[in-house]
């Protein structure tokens, strides 16, 4: 397993899909120009778009999307694994879902993954979000091979579930992915903690692409996309909201090592849920 540079962009992605498969290329070559041999950008990179209807009207389905086109293609011209954080992809069914595609060096679509948890909540500044009444939620976990390295992905609010990334590094994952548009609310109080957490438990590197700042249909990202080491050392830091492009050195022998110092992942064990009840479930902290 070699070394090598991973890219996370940061945009503040509009509501017009063409435009941001413009800044999209501006920043995937950006990228590419320092380096970068895995590239990863924002959840929602094609559009963030509050309207239900103008919503409807601006995706499609997956062979015709602007932005997967253009990340196929720059993935093959740049040679480079081409990871779109999400989009709004419209399924046969007529379901929207907020998936990830990663592309190889070749162009050729490697995986996706439909994000699984849905943004349900009701913030104390009065902001109400429900991405289940928009978007389809995914069923599977996903963990694919590249550049010697085992990627397991996830989308934004997958992030409070540990459960998801445990599940990843068992099968493997040296080096997890949540590319997000965090509540400036949220991100405040939780990002940074959060993604440093799901580093140091499960020995894993963490790329962190974000959307940040004032965006067209008014709501408000944090920024501050992130690289963490599997020691839960921040190694890349966007600082800011601003569109920008963080490169840091990925080496999965780290990941390899600092399991090796603590070996949770081997040293989980099952266990019971006393609540009173004999009803109660038996959790797994392991695979068998």
């Amino acid at each position: 397993m070699g070394v090598f540079k991973a890219a996370a962009i940061q945009m503040r992605s509009g509501e017009s899909p063409e435009r941001n498969a413009v800044d999209l290329e501006r920043l995937v070559r950006e990228a590419a120009a320092q380096g970068a041999t895995y590239i990863q950008t924002p959840e929602m990179t094609g559009a963030l778009i509050r309207d239900k209807e103008a919503r409807a009207a601006s995706f499609t389905s997956e062979d015709k999307d602007i932005v997967v086109a253009t990340a196929r293609r720059l993935a093959s011209e740049l040679g480079v694994f081409l990871h779109i954080g999400s989009t709004a992809i419209l399924r046969a069914d007529g379901k929207l879902a907020n998936r990830a595609l990663l592309f190889g060096p070749d162009g050729a679509t490697l995986a996706t993954y439909d994000k699984i948890h849905m943004f349900d909540v009701d913030l104390d500044n009065g902001e109400s979000w429900r991405e289940s009444a928009a978007y389809e939620p995914g069923t599977e976990a996903v963990v694919t091979e590249i550049a010697g390295a085992k990627l397991g992905f996830a989308v934004c609010y997958d992030l409070r579930f540990p459960q998801l990334f445990r599940a990843e590094a068992l099968a493997g994952a040296d080096l997890l992915s949540v590319p997000a548009a965090f509540t400036r609310q949220t991100g405040e109080a939780h990002w940074h903690v959060l993604l440093r957490a799901r580093a140091i438990e499960n020995g894993a590197y963490v790329v962190a692409a974000a959307q940040g700042g004032l965006h067209e249909d008014g709501r408000e990202t944090y920024g501050h996309s992130l690289i963490v080491d599997p020691w839960g050392r921040i190694i890349a830091e966007a600082a800011h909201d601003e569109p920008a492009v963080i490169v840091a050195e990925i080496d999965p022998a780290q990941s390899a090592a600092a399991r090796k110092k603590i070996p949770n992942l081997k040293n989980a064990r099952d266990f019971a849920v006393n609540a009173g009840s004999s009803e109660a479930p038996r959790l797994r902290g392991a695979a068998s």
